[in-house]
């Protein structure tokens, strides 16, 4: 007779590569049936896009295949659903799995181009896709899919999204037209509201929002009002500007929302001679990482021709493209898991005291945790020289608040009025030792 406990079992040595635990201990089997020899369950992926999803399943029926009375084996997928906030929830989103905001914290990065072309990625995947366009004063969907005066449909008194190629598409631009946006802050807040209260996506694996350059009102309301379930920050080597890149991941952890990681736009470009890739401005990947403790999602060539989306095979081609959306697809998986082996760390007089995943302890002097912030008003960003002067370090100084940032940081507020220093893992296990 077959037992449940040898069924599951079998699949403890199938581990989840972004979670690094077997998928029996991270709860990912369902609904186990065991009659005779018959064996039947269902695998709950954190994403239905799940990049392994098929891997899982081949190997889940080899392993319990091997079960001694085990005759046959049925798999069936499925995914988590999403945890929405409800007080943030509108309606018109309920339907969406994955709401994915592409952030710049300054105009000029190529930020709409890179949202647009990870939708087509996505769609491609043969994904449900839906793209959001809301930067109210600069729209660049009707440009980057060549759709200047589309006709909008009303339903039941809810914008109709226009389709392309299977890919669903919104835009401020299809609603102002070619007029200039000359308007204030509320008025603009409220074009921004209204579009996203009143278009009906219906059911899509993923809604990619084009969010407007920087951090005040209009980005505010975007993430106050629609449930996001990650944020990706699009900078370039030239322009990266540590100062930006710090209040963007800020303003998204402020109100909740995770930052998924980090993408270098024009990054290099390839000598179409000797195919070798030159950084003009720069690698900073490394710098990022260091800095913010994020993951870089990708980084991005200069390309020719990589605004122009008409064509449904646009960026087919893109190797960066598509490791963008695999990561994506983990980042939003690995978001969905609760992380329970992650360092607590808390205020203490004097001390930052850090409990390491492991139990370890440690104790960490405040004048100097504050000594060795990184952020861009503490060392000058391209020479790396430092800027604090450590003596104007008050010796009564203290934590006055700890945030923690996603999975990968903290953010510590200081009796000095400093907020900006975002301290990794990696970098208080430094300090520690």
């Amino acid at each position: 007779m077959v037992s449940e406990s040898q069924v599951l079992d079998s699949m403890r040595g199938i581990i989840d590569p972004d979670l690094g635990r077997d998928i029996v201990s991270l709860g990912f089997i369902k609904q186990l049936r065991i009659r005779g020899g018959d064996v039947s369950f269902t695998v709950e992926l954190t994403t239905p896009a799940c990049p392994v999803k098929e891997q899982f399943r081949t190997d889940c029926e080899q392993a319990v295949k091997k079960v001694s009375g085990v005759t046959s084996v049925k798999v069936d997928m499925s995914a988590m659903q999403a945890k929405k906030r409800p007080e943030l929830a509108i309606n018109t989103l309920t339907r969406v799995d994955s709401v994915i905001a592409v952030s710049s914290c300054k105009g000029g990065v190529g930020k709409s181009t890179i949202a647009a072309q990870l939708a087509r990625q996505l769609q491609r995947e043969g994904l449900r896709v839906g793209l959001l366009d809301t930067d109210i004063y600069g729209p660049s969907v009707p440009t980057l899919f060549n759709l200047h005066r589309p006709q909008l449909m009303m339903r039941e008194n809810m914008l109709m999204p226009i389709t392309v190629d299977g890919l669903q598409l919104m835009s401020v631009g299809f609603v102002l037209g070619d007029s200039p946006a000359v308007m204030r802050g509320p008025m603009v807040s409220g074009y921004v509201t209204q579009i996203l209260h009143q278009t009906d996506w219906g059911d899509l694996d993923y809604l990619i929002i084009d969010m407007p350059p920087g951090t005040g009102d209009i980005q505010l309301t975007l993430v106050q009002q629609a449930a996001l379930d990650g944020a990706i920050i699009v900078t370039t080597p030239h322009s990266l500007s540590l100062v930006d890149v710090s209040r963007g991941i800020l303003m998204f952890e402020k109100v909740n929302v995770p930052v998924l990681g980090i993408v270098e736009n024009m990054s290099y470009f390839v000598c179409d001679q000797c195919t070798k890739k030159h950084y003009l401005f720069g690698h900073n990947a490394a710098t990022l990482k260091k800095r913010f403790g994020l993951q870089t999602l990708a980084e991005f060539p200069m390309i020719e021709g990589i605004s122009n989306l008409e064509n449904k095979n646009a960026g087919a081609n893109i190797a960066p493209l598509k490791e963008l959306a695999e990561n994506l697809h983990r980042a939003v998986g690995m978001g969905r898991v609760k992380r329970s082996d992650l360092p607590v760390v808390t205020a203490e007089p004097g001390n930052i005291r850090v409990v390491w995943p492991d139990g370890s302890e440690s104790r960490l002097p405040s004048r100097s945790v504050r000594a060795a912030c990184q952020c861009a008003q503490c060392i000058e960003e391209f020479t790396g020289e430092q800027l604090l002067d450590i003596a104007s370090i008050p010796t009564t100084l203290e934590a006055k608040a700890i945030s923690v940032l996603g999975n990968y940081a903290v953010s510590i507020a200081w009796s000095d009025g400093h907020s900006s220093g975002i301290f990794t893992w990696d970098r208080l296990r430094e300090l520690a030792n």
